[in-house]
């Protein structure tokens, strides 16, 4: 057990798990912070609402209401008690009610969104990665390949374009000038949720362009990205001897060019993955994706002060957590680290 504790790795281990709980804290409590700063009253919001729409309330039921309400969103008390309150609510995986689908829990809207972002946001994040790294070696390390200048041009073009701008492109094309794909919605209408192939092909086919959109710019990023480790790596001089030595061109490009530049792409892609838990948000309106992306458009514009915070929160966990599992892979790929 001593051994263990004194081990470099646990050391390393301890350091990034303290990190990531250190991250979430700050995280969380900055969320908690800034609705606050806003004038807006979320209670007072809810009953102008009331009002607005002709509802012909008692003072005293009015009041008994308002008092209700600021206690369900943790508003009652100074800062401090709500900040307290807010956490042990929080440790339970009670965020509130909704303020906008007043009264459905803001956990309840969040896990039936969470699915949508994940499955669309976390699969073109890892097509485009792997396949953005795979061009993006082949062309670090035959430059002079001629299909390697069109896909260097075509990535330089295509990575500063935002991916909704993108996406607006090919629903232009693909759903009014040439009309093969449906403007918008997660899957056809009438369709019955459920884990079967009809409803598994629906929502392939709504969701390909939105998947398309975000691969095509993603992809871009991590060929050029990785195209520029590979160039330098190629010159350093454990290749150079490698090469020298007579060793398989194919085993030099796996074993030593691919393998030492994976490390800071393996980085960015846990990045890259956490981000996944804050949708794509204008893709998502633009095509109809009921996910975090448009989860959040509905906060925002309503001005759901628990959703935001929810949203926020999962948000901050996603990222934190992606980082972590990334920090304690890393070994697997780097034994320096093990050894350190």
């Amino acid at each position: 057990m001593k051994n263990i504790i004194k081990s470099p790795f646990f050391k390393y281990l301890t350091q990034r798990l303290g990190q990531f709980l250190l991250v979430i804290f700050v995280g969380i409590t900055v969320t908690f912070i800034v609705p606050r700063l806003s004038p807006t009253n979320p209670v007072e919001q809810k009953i102008n609402q009331m009002m607005v729409s002709g509802a012909n309330v008692h003072p005293e039921a009015l009041q008994k209401f308002r008092e209700a309400m600021t206690e369900m969103y943790g508003l009652e008390g100074s800062n401090w008690e709500q900040y307290i309150a807010f956490w042990k609510r929080f440790l339970k995986g009670d965020l509130g009610p909704s303020l906008s689908s007043y009264p459905v829990p803001v956990m309840d809207l969040i896990k039936k969104a969470l699915p949508w972002t994940i499955g669309l946001m976390m699969t073109t994040t890892l097509i485009s990665w792997v396949i953005g790294n795979l061009l993006g070696g082949l062309a670090g390390y035959f430059p002079d390949r001629k299909w390697v200048k069109w896909a260097e041009l075509g990535a330089t073009c295509v990575r500063p374009i935002p991916y909704y701008i993108t996406a607006f492109i090919l629903l232009i094309i693909f759903c009014f000038i040439l009309p093969i794909f449906p403007t918008s919605g997660a899957y056809a209408r009438g369709a019955v949720e459920g884990f079967n192939l009809k409803f598994i092909g629906s929502v392939l086919y709504h969701t390909f362009l939105p998947a398309l959109s975000l691969i095509i710019v993603g992809l871009g990023g991590w060929l050029l990205g990785m195209r520029s480790l590979v160039s330098n790596i190629v010159a350093d001089d454990f290749v150079l001897y490698a090469e020298a030595g007579g060793i398989d061109e194919k085993i030099i490009l796996r074993k030593y060019v691919i393998r030492n530049a994976l490390l800071p792409q393996i980085t960015g892609l846990g990045m890259s993955l956490g981000a996944v838990f804050s949708g794509a948000l204008i893709t998502e309106i633009v095509f109809g994706i009921p996910g975090l992306g448009q989860l959040t458009y509905k906060a925002v514009i309503s001005f759901d002060y628990s959703l935001i915070m929810g949203v926020s929160i999962f948000s901050i966990v996603g990222v934190s957590l992606s980082v972590l599992i990334v920090d304690l892979l890393y070994p697997l790929f780097d034994p320096r680290i093990r050894l350190s």
